[in-house]
């Protein structure tokens, strides 16, 4: 049952509401001032809260502001006897959902009620979907190797540091990038993503700065590049060592001056956004190779963090086979599957040249193929080639 906080100095309109919202199915507590408000929403969790504003002592645009603070998810509807535009714009600038002068029309109150609900149980369903986001790129692993990247990483996540994550194929470069993100202060911001190596060298520009219409053939629009989605958050830029050398200058320039260009544009745009780039090769090699520009280089690498490869960290293999298991098993909609130590064995034995993404499709075919307990047999039979 929904929990609604009605907070009024008036005793009849208190009595009158809680016997209204009553009948429609929510639960209702009362308070007659704002300080005994905000002990209450102390102490519960209310899905709305109606808030009168002019109160002896506390008025309602001071509880309103103590809301924010306590309970920032929970809807607040102002309501008052003595409104005017510029009350009623001050509520909203200051969070409230809605503002109703008095005396109330409960029609619309009810509605007011239902659209802040529907608000709040979308905030809920957000959070939920955030948290099996934030699940799925979760880290996994104790060993010294990958201590050190998830430490670092949370030391450098507050900050605006550019960071260049090193790193084979497979070992979840994306998956730092990611906790960055989420441990930083543009967590509520875009996570905008690009693969580099993926997009053909004519398109990594339009890609990345947008461009305008009739810039190209098949350009019959307008479209915003990477940089303008990412403003106000980050932009990972993957496999940044394929990307072509125009594109790199063009790079270069967005981080020097926070400044860009679109693609058959002469607008100068600007964007707030924060660059962390990986890549699988040696770019000191291809610099010497004339394949990558040294200036931009030092730009990207403010902060350096190698992730190891699997082979590097073994003893993190144990983990890793439970969180596979458990994460695959729910996937599937399967009783989750139990290993033996003998197979676990076999596991830190393998050679991973595919390193974390070969290790999950490797766990994914030995719950598909092999027995209710994956026995050292099934790693046998089922894994790739052991040393």
């Amino acid at each position: 049952m929904s929990k609604i906080l009605v907070i009024d100095d008036e005793r009849s309109i208190r009595n009158t509401l809680k016997d209204i919202l009553g009948y429609e199915k929510y639960q209702v507590d009362l308070a007659e001032d704002g300080q005994k408000g905000i002990d209450l929403i102390r102490k519960n969790e209310y899905d709305i809260v109606l808030c009168d504003i002019k109160m002896p002592g506390m008025d309602g645009i001071e509880v309103l502001e103590k809301i924010q603070i306590l309970a920032p998810d929970a809807p607040v509807v102002m309501i008052s006897g003595h409104g005017n535009i510029d009350t009623a714009v001050e509520s909203i600038k200051k969070g409230a959902f809605d503002y109703i002068e008095k005396p109330l029309d409960l029609n619309r109150l009810l509605i007011t009620i239902r659209n802040a609900m529907d608000k709040s149980n979308l905030i809920t369903e957000t959070k939920v979907l955030k948290k099996k986001v934030n699940k799925k790129y979760e880290i996994v692993g104790s060993s010294d190797a990958m201590t050190k990247v998830i430490s670092m990483a949370d030391k450098v996540a507050p900050t605006d540091a550019r960071v260049l994550i090193t790193g084979a194929n497979g070992t979840g470069k994306e998956l730092v990038a990611r906790r960055l993100h989420d441990q930083s202060n543009r967590a509520t911001g875009p996570f905008i993503e690009v693969n580099c190596a993926a997009i053909p060298a004519d398109l990594i520009e339009s890609e990345l700065f947008g461009h305008e219409k009739g810039a190209f053939t098949s350009a019959v629009k307008q479209r915003k590049g990477k940089f303008e989605q990412a403003s106000g958050g980050t932009l990972f830029l993957d496999e940044i060592g394929d990307m072509s050398l125009s594109a790199q200058a063009k790079v270069l320039r967005a981080l020097q001056e926070s400044i860009i260009t679109r693609v058959g544009g002469d607008k100068q745009i600007k964007v707030d956004v924060r660059v962390i780039a990986a890549t699988n090769k040696n770019l000191s090699e291809e610099i010497d190779n004339n394949n990558f520009r040294e200036d931009l280089y030092h730009r990207l690498s403010v902060i350096l963090i190698k992730v190891p490869t699997l082979n590097e960290r073994t003893e993190d293999i144990p983990e890793l086979t439970s969180h596979f298991i458990k994460q695959i098993c729910n996937e599937y909609g399967m009783p989750e599957k139990t290993i033996s130590g003998e197979a676990i064995k076999k596991l830190q034995g393998i050679n991973w040249t595919g390193n974390i993404r070969e290790f999950r499709n490797v766990i994914e075919r030995l719950i598909i193929l092999g027995n209710k307990s994956i026995s050292a047999e099934d790693v046998e039979a089922f894994a790739t080639s052991i040393k």
